[in-house]
């Protein structure tokens, strides 16, 4: 089971994270943290495989947070998760060993690659005394990686507004109607619907009447768990 941390500021995104790991087999979030010293605090209490890491909290940076973490939990691995696309802060994060850095706002399928590749790298350490050159290949990412298969959008449908579909129904668990995702948008209720019915066709979305108290039953949206 790989234990893990999440030091976010923001106790809505820090649910989020931690949503999408409770979603993938053999990861237990064992802690969570809103500003730097309850981090360090809790990186002591529980010794974690892997800390999730947010930039920009209200006591000190994160990447300043990097150089303690080392020192005093120097086994655990660190995720930069955050919305500091600032070079500086990018080179230090990478000096100090940083197993990925993620540019918010992420997609779920991002997130999920980032825990699974850890997830295998872990695995294949923790079952190996010794290392052939590919397997250190693989562990440093020298390998030449497949390309992933690209699935063809239809006509009218744009992959990027796609893609912002998604991040809209991630961060909308409750479900979504077309009016209010067309508004999101900054589009038609029409378009809203296509892509929202386009989800559903390629199995990533799904949708149910919801009935109110007056007036017509809404088609509410979801994305596929």
């Amino acid at each position: 089971m790989i234990k893990v941390v999440i030091a976010e500021d923001d106790f809505r995104v820090a649910g989020l994270h931690e949503k999408f790991l409770s979603a993938i087999e053999g990861v237990q979030v064992v802690g969570k943290a809103l500003n730097a010293e309850e981090t360090i605090k809790v990186l002591l209490d529980q010794q974690p495989d892997l800390l999730l890491l947010d930039v920009y909290m209200p006591d000190r940076l994160g990447t300043d947070l990097l150089h303690e973490i080392r020192e005093k939990i120097p086994s655990v691995d660190v995720i930069m998760i955050t919305a500091a696309n600032d070079k500086g802060m990018i080179e230090k994060a990478l000096k100090y060993g940083v197993v990925d850095y993620i540019i918010k706002p992420i997609s779920i399928q991002r997130f999920n690659k980032t825990i699974e590749d850890y997830r295998k790298k872990k695995s294949m350490i923790s079952s190996a005394d010794t290392f052939d050159q590919n397997m250190v290949d693989q562990l440093i990412g020298n390998m030449e990686e497949e390309k992933p298969e690209v699935r063809e959008v239809p006509k009218g449908i744009d992959p990027l507004t796609l893609d912002k579909v998604r991040e809209m129904l991630i961060t909308s668990p409750e479900g979504m109607t077309a009016e209010q995702a067309s508004h999101q948008m900054g589009a038609s209720k029409t378009t809203a619907r296509r892509y929202l019915e386009y989800l559903i066709s390629i199995e990533e979305g799904s949708a149910e009447m919801r009935y109110g108290k007056v007036g017509r039953p809404e088609r509410k949206y979801y994305l596929q768990s």
